[in-house]
């Protein structure tokens, strides 16, 4: 049959084009990523194999096969895992439909991949790697369970084309067959190839062979030598997991890290132990240092990978962790699942149930042990992981006690930069303060200099400054931590020692009534304030009303919102207001008192950072003012 010639996809030839141009001096990974995918086809096999026995074909021994041809300069990578139809061989290698495309050309277009090229394998274009150190690429395929003669040869030489053929192939799995470029025959040696596979691939659980020439005496005549072929295994195959720590070295600690979650950097902790009584199992996971550029998006797999018996079940078992620490990669291997266990079982397995309650245990008492012994490490691993390991505040009650110790934030008393616990901040509280005080913002210098919080400097009250998106909704749902509650400082009345309130409620009540007879659409209520003091006004959501940081993220989402119980504050003790308060008494119904209210309150509006109502109508209003208190001389 003729072979059938095919576009790549767009992206897939700018992947070629920029990864082989630029990620030249790396070029040993292209093995590591073959053998990875290789291995992936024989758990998939060998997991399909439980229920068809036919799909082992004969019981032959799982391995992944180096094939050297120094002739015909080849190297082969061979597995006899599950193998690919037509249309599987089109899907894997012609096209790439992974959400993270865009972002991995954008790192490799910046060049900030070229001296972190484990990339490559978080990013999910592991196997073009491959014409890093080949020109050509030459794919033979079959089906576990399909005909011989029912196979497909794949190629491409790079060029913007690949293409398809069907031939005969006797043993089911694929043969990536890469034509060495001179300059990568180095790739050709055992010693080159051996010393890769140590590096990248020692934990791959199926043996990486490969038949090697060793020369020995000749029996029949000692003064002469013979050559002698063996098939040789390169990697030593036992389980990281399943081994006592202490024969395990901290690099190979971080090389297996750098293996299950193909990140480039060292991980933060690593958490090995097995668990032992009624239910038992074996974990191995790893706290990471850098942040996946992909953790917000929903295509982000979550989950330690799953092993029973030794077999792999799945690659990413999220029902063994809680969505809040979705960051955490490693292995988890138990004897007491089923090897048919399915997504749906694992849901409302008990034993899962045990082994997810012990792991999140681990995890946050690992990080508690971070915090106290290495607070500048745990610093860092919050900066990349707080606002995730916050969203346990929302979605675990049993251990939000738990979680709030871990949360780090700035403060009106710490340095710029330094972070404190919700601990020491209780510790630090004058015995006659009952609350947490907070403010949400942007960040810590336009959150500062807010009129939110005149009272609190005044009576050098600590606030926490809190700068995530999320942090009013997690606040709020803990409510309190250890019996103390906590107070907005955007939020609700507060009353902080002001002085004759009631007495500036009745001297300014008429104006405030027509203040909020001004603003009755606008607002639910002006009242006098306890919190400023050098502003004239501020607006304040309802106790338990969203933050305007939350009610405006909610609406770019889309989302619509119950209307709040927006309040405007008033500063009784301000110049402006004495002297409305005077135009009042001398004209109530004035106009020019009407435009102030409207002025005040889009000015409310500009310290919440948010936009006047009309910002052409407030900008000639207030030109207005300006020039009718200008005096000259």
């Amino acid at each position: 049959m003729t072979a059938n010639k095919h576009v790549f996809k767009a992206e897939v030839n700018k992947i070629l084009d920029l990864m082989i141009h630029s990620l030249y001096s790396h070029k040993e990974i292209f093995l590591r990523e073959l053998i990875s995918n290789a291995s992936d086809a024989i758990d998939k096999a060998r997991y399909e194999a439980l229920t068809d026995a036919s799909l082992a074909e004969g019981g032959e021994e799982w391995k992944i096969q180096l094939i050297v041809d120094k002739e015909a300069g080849t190297l082969t990578v061979r597995d006899n895992g599950i193998g690919m139809t037509r249309d599987e061989a089109v899907e894997a290698l012609g096209t790439i439909a992974h959400s993270g495309t865009k972002e991995f050309m954008n790192l490799l277009e910046s060049r900030k991949v070229t001296d972190n090229p484990e990339l490559i394998g978080q990013f999910g274009v592991g196997f073009y790697a491959a014409f890093m150190v080949a020109d050509r690429v030459r794919v033979v395929t079959r089906k576990a369970g399909a005909d011989p003669a029912h196979a497909v040869v794949w190629e491409s030489d790079a060029d913007g084309t690949y293409t398809l053929d069907d031939t005969e192939k006797a043993s089911k799995g694929t043969d990536v067959i890469l034509h060495l470029k001179e300059d990568s025959k180095e790739c050709l040696e055992e010693w080159q190839l051996r010393k890769i596979v140590k590096q990248y691939s020692d934990f791959i659980e199926y043996p990486v062979v490969m038949d090697v020439t060793r020369s020995k005496p000749d029996p029949e005549d000692k003064e002469k030598t013979i050559s002698e072929t063996k098939e040789e295994t390169f990697n030593s195959r036992k389980a990281i997991w399943l081994k006592d720590k202490a024969e395990i070295t901290a690099e190979e600690y971080n090389e297996f890290y750098k293996h299950v979650s193909h990140d480039f950097t060292n991980p933060a902790r690593t958490i090995h132990y097995r668990a032992e009584g009624t239910t038992e199992f074996s974990a191995l996971l790893y706290l990471p240092s850098a942040r996946p550029f992909d953790i917000y998006t929903q295509d982000y797999k979550i989950g330690p990978t799953l092993y029973v018996r030794r077999v792999q079940i799945m690659d990413h078992c999220e029902a063994m962790l809680p969505p809040y620490l979705r960051f955490v990669k490693g292995v988890v291997e138990s004897s007491d699942l089923p090897l048919n266990v399915s997504r749906e079982v694992l849901q409302d397995n008990k034993v899962v149930t045990v082994i997810k309650k012990s792991l999140t245990k681990k995890i946050l008492d690992t990080l508690a042990d971070m915090k106290k012994e290495d607070a500048e490490a745990y610093g860092k691993f919050y900066g990349e992981f707080g606002r995730i390991l916050k969203e346990g505040i929302h979605h675990d009650f049993e251990r939000r006690e738990t979680i709030a110790d871990l949360l780090l934030f700035e403060s009106t008393k710490t340095e710029a930069g330094k972070k404190t616990t919700l601990a020491e901040y209780i510790e630090r509280m004058p015995e006659d303060q009952k609350e947490i005080y907070y403010i949400t913002g942007v960040d810590r210098a336009s959150t500062e200099s807010s009129p939110y919080l005149e009272v609190f400097k005044e009576k050098d009250i600590e606030v926490l400054i809190m700068t995530d998106d999320i942090d009013d909704i997690i606040i709020s749902g803990l409510g309190a931590y250890k019996e103390k509650e906590f107070q907005s400082a955007i939020k609700g009345d507060l009353d902080l020692g002001a002085e004759n309130k009631e007495e500036k409620k009745k001297e300014f009540g008429d104006l405030l009534e027509l203040m909020k007879e001004e603003l009755k659409d606008q607002v639910a209520e002006v009242r006098i304030s306890g919190r400023l003091k050098d502003s004239a006004v501020c607006l304040v959501a309802g106790e338990h009303d969203l933050d305007p940081k939350m009610v405006k993220m909610f609406q770019a989402m889309g989302q619509e919102l119950p209307k709040g119980q927006r309040v405007l504050e008033v500063n009784p003790d301000h110049q402006l207001i004495a002297r409305m308060k005077e135009l009042f008494a001398a004209d109530s119904k004035s106009e020019k008192l009407k435009g102030y209210v409207g002025l005040l309150f889009d000015q409310a509006l500009l310290l919440e950072g948010d936009m006047p109502r009309d910002p052409v109508a407030f900008a000639k209003a207030l030109s207005k003012l300006m020039a009718e208190g200008v005096s000259v001389g």
